[in-house]
């Protein structure tokens, strides 16, 4: 054996003891997890779990609340999955509804009416999941656990990717005149807005796991209303569904849509801010997180601080991405998986970003201290380094350096 391949057993070793606590030690844990977490067994997902304040440190809670939160989630597909005038559309609940509500009714709460609000949210989340991690094909690609209470022929329910190829149809023109007469206005050639030969078409009973992302998002925007969905969220949900859905283990993956959905929603209660326009020039909001950016570079690396400055380079060229999507968009997946494992276990979670992106700035000072603005901001938008284990080694360095 190989001494690499040694440690590696060994560093498994120590997550194993770690997690097989009764109740799980949460500073052991971020220690461990803050250098890299294994690949093998499912110890990533499983820490990612307990991380984002998803599962409780006690194990013996696990079982009964993984069974309500599956549950709730259930609840919530069950009641936002749904279309309206179908009988059986709100939690089975059997009556023609169509006698009350109807696609003309211009009542602000006609289920229609939010109906078609909630189209022009899903064709956002649509059009960016579809091309999800492009690079890959895992997303492409059946999953091995579809939902069953959507895709289940005796349900009423429809998926969303049905709901986005009818959009055109179900969301006609509605025009109303003074007097109240509502006029239809229909188009008149439906759009064709995928090619068939784009996606391979799944057999029915089938759904690729970019649907599922698609779901996770279209229920979080339909709870959280004051954000709904943001571009770019797609990014951040993304690795987290990765981890979760290619779990060795079937029992947990088989519940990789719900868990994911509740360890987002836990992510984004400490990342929303970042999506929220007005919050911007706030000290929880981006304008801050990018200007700190800069602060710690000028304390760190004067000289490059001021060629930046002089170049008239500003931090929301390129840290507004790096900053909201949490260096998604910078690294492969690998990669990107690698990072959270460090940002995730930081007692201060977010706040070791900003000596990332301070090192990812000193690791390519040579370049850019040479480079004119042209080719530094193609350097900050398309970054050169691809070693992450070094950028978070001199982060690590720059936190520890006060």
């Amino acid at each position: 054996m190989t001494y690499s391949a040694s440690y590696e057993v060994e560093g498994i070793q120590e997550f194993k003891a770690v997690l097989s606590n009764q109740k799980i030690d949460l500073k052991a844990l971020r220690e461990l997890c803050f250098s890299g977490v294994p690949c093998e067994g499912g110890i990533r997902a499983l820490c990612w779990k307990i991380l984002l304040n998803y599962l409780p440190l006690d194990q013996a809670l696990w079982e009964a609340f993984l069974k309500k939160q599956r549950d709730l989630y259930a609840q919530f597909l069950r009641e936002m999955i749904i279309q309206p005038g179908i009988a059986k559309a709100n939690l089975g609940v059997s009556r023609d509804v169509t006698l009350e509500d109807h696609p003309l009714n211009p009542n602000p709460d006609s289920r229609w009416n939010t109906y078609f609000k909630d189209n022009e949210v899903l064709l956002q989340i649509d059009k960016d999941v579809r091309r999800l991690y492009p690079d890959m094909a895992f997303f492409q690609r059946p999953t091995d656990f579809p939902c069953q209470l959507i895709l289940d022929p005796e349900n009423a329910y429809e998926t969303l990717r049905k709901r986005v190829e009818q959009t055109t149809l179900k969301a006609q023109t509605v025009n109303r005149n003074r007097s109240g007469v509502t006029n239809v206005s229909s188009p008149g050639k439906a759009l064709n807005l995928y090619p068939s030969n784009e996606y391979e078409v799944l057999p029915n009973g089938c759904e690729a796991h970019w649907e599922v992302v698609e779901r996770i998002l279209f229920v979080y925007a339909k709870l959280n209303p004051g954000i709904a969905y943001v571009q770019g969220m797609n990014e951040i949900v993304g690795p987290i569904y990765y981890t979760f859905a290619t779990d060795p283990s079937s029992q947990w993956k088989e519940h990789a849509e719900a868990d994911t959905f509740f360890c987002f929603t836990s992510l984004m209660s400490e990342n929303r801010d970042n999506f929220i326009k007005s919050l911007d020039d706030s000290q929880c909001g981006i304008t801050f997180k990018m200007e700190s950016v800069f602060s710690k570079l000028k304390e760190k690396d004067t000289e490059l601080y001021l060629k930046l400055q002089e170049q008239n380079i500003k931090p929301q060229y390129f840290t507004f991405r790096w900053l909201t999507l949490l260096l998604s968009q910078e690294f492969l997946l690998p990669d990107v998986i690698r990072i959270w494992d460090s940002l995730f276990s930081d007692q201060e979670r977010f706040e070791f970003l900003i000596p990332v992106c301070c090192a990812m700035l000193t690791l390519i000072r040579d370049q850019l201290l040479a480079g004119d603005f042209t080719t530094n901001m193609r350097l900050l938008q398309d970054y050169p380094i691809s070693d992450v284990h070094a950028i978070l080694i001199k982060a690590k360095e720059l936190q520890d350096d006060l």
